[in-house]
């Protein structure tokens, strides 16, 4: 009599087992009852019970139930007395664990057993339920029958919780098929024949017809010419054997490396977590005079080898060892999924070929089009990691990550020559290591240029006529060459876009964008910058220059008319004078620093219309550019030069400079 806490037992139960666990346990122990037997007709029939609740759709009601029956050896009372023991070794020869009775109880309501089996006095029959409280066998029953065939009948009756998620009889039967596949390609021990059908009897399947019928096969091996691999633990080396099937029809499953301990599946990994080419289906076009059509097909990688059969879980829902570093046993799940996956891998050889072409050929098509300054590491880089079908992202992931691996490698380099005393070997390190600089640095520089382009781009549709037939404001293209509301400080080198106007705006120290110079809500000239401040040693030595800009909304001549408060070359001399007054200082407090001789340029940027035009000529006194987009005049008593530049100017200058490194890279210059 057994006292066990068969409902924590139950409970505790947290390894990756699912309904199916006690459905094949339940079948493994019918093919192991008929195998002690020694029959020669072994045969184990699966029958599905569904719900008697009819579906309002029509659709086939859910399974609840299966009767597992076999004709072997039937549970006898040393047998009935195993199964009465927690952790019983009765089965421990043939891997068993004395414990998947109590996956059953996990998803199912009860367990029930009707057994015949042969005794000294002649045949018995057995039959009970399995205890959910402290006894595992209750309502027994033990009875003389007329001479019976031997075998048993498990009930797993009323699927807990949730639904059987699986209704079609082909489908389930394809799910066990796979998941016992071991079982029906076992050439030492034979398996019995083993059907499944619905509770009446009709639409019958045998499930070794899945493999053994040749011509109408859902699974088929693939020949290997290197099966076997080896791996050291801490106790020697362990040897591992791979079988190789395609599963055609695959309905969206995926190829996985399934690990198989004591004839089971124990768990599955998909492959392209290993090689990201097996990501997708596979297709097999029927030979020549082949009556098979052409169909899809999935791979299966079943791994066998003592070292699974001595770590599976008690549940046989995973293994004792780690699923990826393992420094207890010396092997994780992830070092046999990866070597068995690259003998899949061998084994696909030409298709797999094809698609990590495909997959080349997609990340060069990426570099070509929007990358180009991946150039000079798309040929060197290594693709082996990537998935298959990589978004832009995930592509420029993997070399960004390419590009930091480069450049780590190269200062360890750079340190090492550095650190080095002699000079013998200088030349030929430090030749080796520029070379490999001067690549890094080209793939930056063709980031940046290609950058400039679409800046370009994005300026160039902020001056067109938006679709309610209005222009940008001036704030937006403003934004588009330097954020407004900031300053140096706030926006880097990288953030900002100055180049479009004049390129020595790039290198100046200070900048100023759209910010009271005084702190306060009165005068700011839309952009004001200057160069590093220098130390005098007499009047006459020169200061860096001063620019001030002020931009205009395309299109708006508004401001020229008498009555405008916003004549734009009035407010930069206004500003001009201000600054050489001492009236402005830098956001950190500190004097502007400026001497008599201070050169200052202002720009105002505008749509110069013809109302422009003739104000710059007859009011201001301005002469024009030979392209007569553009105006300048100087103001000699303050030493300031000013131009007024038309938008189209510098959208057309600033493409004009770009040009030729555009065309180095292959990207369609600007019309």
């Amino acid at each position: 009599m057994s006292n066990v806490n068969i409902r924590r037992v139950v409970e505790n139960i947290r390894s990756g087992t699912t309904v199916y666990t006690p459905l094949v346990e339940t079948i493994v122990n019918a093919i192991q009852a008929i195998e002690v037997a020694a029959a020669s007709n072994g045969k184990v029939d699966i029958m599905v019970e569904r719900s008697k609740q009819t579906e309002l759709d029509g659709a086939i009601p859910d399974v609840e139930s299966f009767v597992i029956a076999d004709n072997g050896i039937g549970f006898t009372d040393e047998h009935r007395d195993s199964f009465d023991t927690l952790y019983t070794d009765l089965k421990l020869p043939q891997g068993g664990k004395g414990f998947g009775r109590f996956t059953c109880l996990k998803y199912f309501s009860d367990l029930l057993v009707e057994s015949t089996f042969l005794s000294a006095e002649g045949h018995v029959r057995r039959t009970f339920r399995m205890g959910k409280d402290t006894e595992i066998i209750i309502n027994e029953s033990v009875e003389p029958v007329a001479e019976a065939e031997t075998g048993s009948k498990v009930t797993l009756s009323r699927v807990k919780d949730s639904r059987f998620h699986e209704k079609q009889l082909a489908t389930i039967a394809r799910s066990v098929v796979e998941r016992l596949l071991p079982y029906f390609i076992d050439e030492e021990h034979g398996c019995p024949k083993v059907t499944i059908a619905e509770a009446d009897g009709s639409d019958r399947i045998v499930l070794n017809d899945f493999v053994d019928n040749e011509l109408a096969a859902l699974i088929r091996e693939i020949p290997l010419t290197s099966s076997t691999f080896t791996l050291e633990t801490v106790k020697g080396d362990s040897a591992f054997t791979v079988r190789l099937f395609k599963i055609y029809s695959p309905r969206n499953q995926r190829s996985k490396i399934s690990l198989v301990a004591d004839r089971r599946e124990v768990t599955d990994t998909s492959i392209h977590n290993y090689i990201p080419e097996f990501v997708d289906e596979f297709y097999e076009q029927a030979g020549a005079g082949d009556e098979a059509r052409d169909r899809n097909f999935i791979v299966k990688a079943y791994v066998f080898g003592p070292y699974l059969d001595a770590n599976v879980s008690l549940e046989r829902g995973g293994f004792e060892f780690q699923k990826d570093s393992d420094m207890i046993h010396g092997i994780s799940q992830a070092d046999i999924e990866k070597r068995a996956a690259e003998i899949a891998r061998d084994a696909l050889g030409e298709a797999i070929t094809a698609r990590q072409e495909k997959k080349r050929k997609h990340v060069e098509e990426y570099v070509e089009n929007e990358a180009p300054w991946h150039r000079t590491i798309v040929e060197d880089i290594d693709l082996s990691s990537m998935p298959y079908n990589a978004t832009p992202e995930e592509i420029e992931t993997v070399f960004q990550k390419e590009k930091y691996s480069q450049e780590v490698a190269i200062r360890k380099e750079v340190a090492q020559i550095l650190a080095g005393t002699g000079t013998e070997n200088l030349a030929e390190g430090v030749a080796g290591i520029l070379e490999r600089i001067s690549k890094t640095s080209r793939n930056d520089l063709v980031h940046y240029i290609a950058m400039r382009r679409s800046v370009l781009d994005i300026f160039q549709r902020g001056l067109e006529l938006q679709d309610d037939g209005t222009y940008s404001s001036e704030g937006t293209v403003h934004d588009i060459i330097f954020p407004r509301r900031g300053d140096s400080q706030k926006t880097s080198f990288e953030e900002h876009n100055l180049w479009i106007v004049d390129e020595r705006l790039n290198f100046t120290n200070f900048v100023n964008s759209d910010i009271p110079l005084e702190g306060g809500t009165t005068d700011r000239p839309d952009l004001l910058v200057f160069d590093k401040r220098v130390v005098f040693r007499g009047d006459n030595e020169t200061s860096n220059p001063i620019t001030i800009f002020e931009f205009k909304k395309p299109q708006r001549d508004d401001f020229v008319n008498p009555s405008s408060k916003e004549d734009p070359v009035d407010q930069i001399i206004r500003y001009v004078n201000k600054i050489r007054d001492g009236k402005y200082r830098t956001p950190k407090g500190r004097d502007i620093m400026v001497a008599e001789n201070t050169p200052f340029y202002g720009y105002v940027v505008c749509d110069i219309t013809a109302k422009v035009e003739a104000w710059l000529e007859r009011e201001k006194n301005f002469t024009p550019m030979p392209d007569r987009r553009g105006w300048y005049n100087w103001f000699g008593n303050i030493k300031l030069y000013l131009e007024v530049l038309s938008w189209d100017k510098i959208l057309k200058d600033a493409a004009m400079r770009n040009k030729v490194f555009f065309h180095t890279l292959g990207i369609e210059s600007l019309d």
